[in-house]
């Protein structure tokens, strides 16, 4: 019987219940060493009727072995691999050693949600993991990964962990924190174990162990030391000390055989006793151990009746019994053919520089990182690198360390490391590449100006000895130097250094480099007379990102869009998202949908935008990118904000500027969703406000971002509205010098339309006309109304009424196709004041009520594609998709998949 958890028991019920109606969850139980967390896992299992059970635990020997947990509690559900989209098949399969590696190491989460997902089709699902804390870092991030994505799959996913929790300790997932048991409870278990104490002691014994289960029963049968105490013992000792007693009573060759089990923890007794042979000990040797209850032998396995056993065995030994047990285990693991493990016994049963064994490590550290278990692999070179007795050798492994650490998400850790390398003075091409993995990890932090520094430096070590590495660390610095906040000149010195590189003027990627200065050429003041034509670039630059992958696609999408390339950084941004999707790089996905909701915005695509965007938002919440969750946010801030959903753009740009008092300070991401506030006072009417945000947005040390560089239309049409033409008269001619360098229609339309605006005499008429000229041959349709808007405006004052109902008609069209509010209902009264009726409110689209995740399934079910498909495309579960159409159909007036077929694709 459980006491004093009854909190702690209606949680879990309610997420068992849950389960058996089709609604999946997750949670963490949380507590310290022996707080009762796995009897709640037990309740769980108890309770879980009718359900089918997964249930491992983490293993601290195992803690370096990628994806070990992740097989012990999938291992019975395997034969549920073949039924997987084949990308996440093949990925789960390589992630076990089943097969060749493929994806990321996110595509292995999403394979574990579709697998849960495949076995609960038979029944809810309950899976349990204990010890989550010692879960090695690939199992944990695939497992989370999947946690975060569940939701009408009927799985309930828990964890039991302790207090600090490693990789769990900011899950965003529910949390379950369990602590001592109140006086009463704590009383009442005392009863059931039958303790005999005197008030005084049992009262004194609770205090003591402030009511921690384990303690209390393990310490009931012993008497409280007498005399005075300095201090509380620890709890852990007290207990384990209780433990090590026990384990002192066995035969010597019983507690040889125990230590054996507790440098496995595999629990895998076929292993134990291959090791124990080594030992001299044999199976008859573990009946002494089990009469006394601190371990159990049953079904090929053998198991600590609590963790802090095994840790009492293991610490209670000398360093000589802990060195011989894993020797005898890396023999054992070899005849297994086991490299990891083989490796880690190996090194644990070494004490000083080893070649050999280093070399060994080193090698399971690249199996690993082959599997995408790059925080294993990370951990595997740190170790090879202090058994490493050559210097050399010992600094080629760290700097394979800590970009395994970059490559697993641990930053800090691995700059660390590189910090420390550093001091030693490595060779170069090392020393570089230590450098590229602080300047990383500097980025992230927000001291941009370091990392630009840093890359820079690191960048030109490497320039002669390889210049494709170079290359990359100098793209990074420019993005580092161009969402500083400082001066934009610091955005030349990795511009100008791509020439310097050993690549030749001709090589692919130098057409990328053009890009990047043909972008950055209004921030610089340069004279683009001599550069090669953009559209030639830009055609260079794109094959040359298809052939070398995603980092390429991104640069060049990214420098299309600066460069005012809209269409293409769209459609490059697209290519990126597939071939995300196809290839399993889930970790690129943010940075493509982030991009493509920006550009579908400006192109007026506000409905792809929003799924693009949201997707953008989650994606990167669920790989631990914030830099790129906050982009998406201001996009969708931006977006929000022409269509006047003011509830929207306000909480999508506070999520936006998270960071703003973080040395990063106004990122592209912050600029964008200043932007998108601006736009949104103007819509408003607030005009005032507008301009201020404007031009604060000018002033400031990101001046040279695109999102400022765009919004000089609107303070221009801010300034007017308020009487101050001449207040933005010099800003309006920098961006007709702009236009005039980019040469694209759509720009030379709003620079068109400032000088309409700043004209005080019939001049003005020829250029809203010549404005909506330019607007037909690249049309923005939100800039084109807004054009129509303005010339209507200027034609009823000037007492043409007629002529200003056909172009105010024409704005209030696409300001209704756009769902722009505001900016209708400005129209609508500047029809009305012309003389029209004012038309009533176009009726919302059948898809208008719809959520983006609904939106999104519903259009690809409208291309066909069967939920199977379109899981398999977003990563969710066929029950997910399932569920999301059923929501839709009522809101699209439809009762079945057949009837999406005659709707307007959304």
């Amino acid at each position: 019987m459980l006491h004093g958890r009854r909190a702690e028991q209606a949680l879990i019920d309610g997420l068992l219940d849950g389960a058996r109606r089709g609604v999946s969850g997750s949670a963490i139980i949380r507590g310290e060493p022996g707080i009762g967390k796995t009897v709640l896992l037990d309740h769980a299992e108890s309770g879980a009727d009718g359900m089918l059970i997964l249930r491992a635990a983490g293993i601290e020997s195992e803690a370096e072995v990628p994806f070990a947990g992740l097989y012990l509690l999938l291992r019975t559900a395997l034969d549920h691999l073949d039924a997987l989209p084949e990308p996440q098949r093949r990925a789960l399969a390589g992630a076990f050693g089943l097969g060749a590696a493929s994806g990321d190491r996110f595509m292995i989460g999403a394979a574990v949600l579709s697998l849960l997902a495949d076995v609960a089709e038979r029944a809810p699902l309950l899976c349990l993991v204990d010890d989550a804390h010692w879960l090695d870092h690939a199992s944990a991030e695939a497992l989370l990964f999947a946690a975060r994505r569940l939701d009408r799959e009927g799985v309930v996913l828990l964890f039991a962990s302790r207090e600090y929790g490693g990789v769990l300790c900011s899950a965003g997932l529910t949390d379950i924190e369990v602590h001592g048991l109140d006086p009463r409870s704590a009383a009442a278990l005392l009863d059931d174990g039958g303790a005999v104490l005197s008030p005084a002691a049992r009262e004194e014994l609770i205090a003591e162990t402030r009511g921690n289960p384990l303690a209390l029963r393990e310490l009931s049968a012993a008497a409280l030391p007498a005399g005075p105490r300095v201090g509380p013992i620890p709890l852990t000792s007290r207990v384990l000390d209780a433990f090590h007693h026990q384990v002192r009573t066995l035969p010597a060759a019983g507690q040889t055989l125990l230590l054996a089990a507790a440098a496995d923890g595999t629990g895998d007794l076929a292993t134990l006793l291959r090791a124990a042979r080594e030992l001299g000990a044999g199976v008859a040797d573990l009946q002494p151990a089990e009469a006394i209850r601190l371990v159990s032998a049953s079904g090929g396995r053998l198991a600590f009746r609590h963790p802090l056993i095994r840790a009492a065995v293991y610490h209670g030994a000398s360093l000589g019994q802990r060195i011989a047990a894993h020797a005898a285990l890396a023999v054992a693991f070899s005849e297994q053919g086991d490299v990891d493990r083989h490796a880690w016994h190996l090194a644990a049963a070494t004490t000083g520089p080893d070649e050999e064994v280093a070399a060994v490590l080193e090698r399971a550290a690249a199996g690993a990182a082959a599997r995408n278990g790059h925080a294993a692999a990370a951990t595997g070179y740190e170790r090879a690198v202090q058994l490493s007795p050559d210097p050399a050798a010992a600094m080629g492994r760290l700097a394979l360390a800590c970009e395994a650490g970059v490559t697993s998400g641990q930053l800090q850790w691995a700059r660390v490391r590189a910090q420390r390398g550093l001091r030693s003075e490595p060779e170069p091409a090392i020393r570089a590449r230590l450098i590229d993995v602080q300047a990383r990890a500097e980025f992230v932090d927000g001291d941009l100006r370091h990392a630009h520094r840093l890359l820079v430096t690191a960048a030109e070590m490497l320039a002669r000895t390889d210049p494709e590495r170079a290359f990359w660390i100098l793209m990074a610095a420019l993005h580092a130097a161009w969402a500083a906040r400082t001066d934009p000149k610091l955005i030349s010195e990795p511009a100008d250094r791509f020439d310097a590189l050993a690549l030749g003027p001709d090589a692919p990627l130098m057409s990328v480099a053009w890009l990047a200065r043909w972008a950055t050429a209004a921030s610089l003041d340069r004279d683009t007379a001599a550069y090669p034509p953009l559209e030639s670039v830009i055609a260079k630059a794109r094959a040359a990102a298809a052939a070398t992958g995603p980092a390429a696609l991104v640069e060049v999408s990214s420098f299309a869009f600066i460069a005012a390339r809209d269409a293409v950084s769209a459609d490059v941004a697209a290519e990126l998202v597939a071939e995300a999707r196809a290839g399993g790089a889930i970790f690129s996905l943010p940075v493509g949908l982030g991009q493509l909701c920006l550009t579908q915005t400006v192109l007026g695509r506000h409905r792809e935008a929003l799924i693009n965007g949201t997707e953008a938002v989650k994606t990167a919440r669920d790989t631990g990118q914030p830099l790129w969750e906050r982009y998406a946010c201001a996009a969708l801030a931006y977006l929000a904000a022409i269509e006047g959903d003011e509830e929207r753009c306000r909480r999508n740009a506070e999520r936006a500027e998270l960071d703003t008092d973080a040395p990063a300070g106004a990122s592209t991401g912050t600029a964008w969703a200043q932007y998108g506030l601006a736009l949104l006072d103007l819509g408003y009417g607030r005009v005032q406000d507008a301009y201020d945000r404007l031009r604060a947005m000018l002033r400031c040390p990101t001046r040279h971002h695109s999102a400022v560089q765009r919004c000089v239309p609107d303070l221009v049409e801010a300034a007017v509205r308020l009487g101050r033409p001449g207040d933005v008269a010099a800003e309006a001619e920098r961006y007709a010098r702009w236009a005039r360098t980019m040469g694209q229609p759509w720009i030379d339309a709003l620079a068109t339309r400032c000088r309409a605006m700043l004209t005080s005499d019939a001049g003005a008429e020829r250029h809203f006309q010549r404005a909506l000229a330019l607007h037909e041959q690249d049309s923005r349709p939100f800039e084109h109304a807004r054009t129509a808007l303005l010339y209507g405006e200027w034609l009823r004052r000037t007492r043409r009424k007629g002529e200003a109902r056909t172009h105010l008609g024409t704005a209030l069209r696409l300001f209704d196709e756009l769902g722009s509010a505001p900016w209708a209902a400005r129209t609508r009264s500047e029809l009305g004041a012309s003389g029209v009726g004012a038309p009533r409110a176009a009726a919302s689209d059948v898809f208008a009520d719809l959520t983006p995740q609904e939106l999104q399934i519903s259009r690809l079910a409208a291309q066909g594609m069967s939920n199977r498909d379109i899981a398999a495309q977003l990563f969710l579960s066929p029950r997910t998709v399932a569920y999301h159409l059923y929501k839709a159909y009522p809101k699209l007036g439809i009762s079945s998949r057949g009837e999406l077929a005659g709707l307007h694709r959304p």
